[in-house]
């Protein structure tokens, strides 16, 4: 199933912005392992002196940007696993730049953010291969709004392509 498979009421309308950049003819595994191949390529090019760089006062580094894009993925994976299982229990959201600080990511390598963004992917790969058919279509509640297991995991993919992308045109051109 792909990403057009998605109806509306299975995510909140903010999300389309990341779900409508995920290559419709890919399925969600597909959509992952696709991100897994790009993405890694794409960090391994960054040059060591940009690791760091913000394009602005008060944005994140390329570091920080990578270490969020891994942060969101295992929230959103988290989100799918307990809604795939029928967990009706509403989720709370997250304050993605309550993360940045603490987590010392400017202090950190790019491959050792590497390893574990693959490690995570991988991680979430395997999960998303192993939610039925039916599991992927469960609905629950995430942020005070609706959210299908699926829908969560094309969030992942097309997240990490807006983040690619601003690192693309905003760092490294």
């Amino acid at each position: 199933m792909n990403v057009t498979a998605l109806k509306e009421n299975e995510y909140n309308a903010f999300y389309s912005t990341y779900i409508s950049k995920v290559n419709p003819e890919h399925n969600l595994v597909e959509a992952l392992e696709y991100g897994y191949e790009t993405y890694c390529l794409f960090y391994e090019r960054i040059p060591e002196e940009k690791w760091t760089y913000a394009y602005d006062t008060g944005k994140w580094s390329i570091l920080e940007s990578l270490l969020h894009v891994i942060d969101t993925e295992r929230i959103f994976a988290y989100r799918a696993l307990r809604i795939g299982r029928g967990d009706k229990t509403p989720l709370s959201g997250f304050e993605q730049d309550d993360y940045i600080l603490p987590s010392g990511a400017n202090f950190r390598t790019m491959p050792s953010l590497l390893e574990e963004y693959r490690q995570v992917r991988l991680c979430t790969i395997n999960l998303f291969k192993n939610l039925s058919t039916q599991a992927l279509r469960e609905i629950g509640t995430a942020s005070n709004s609706a959210l299908s297991a699926r829908a969560a995991g094309f969030i992942i993919c097309g997240h990490e392509i807006h983040h690619a992308h601003i690192i693309r045109t905003r760092y490294l051109e």
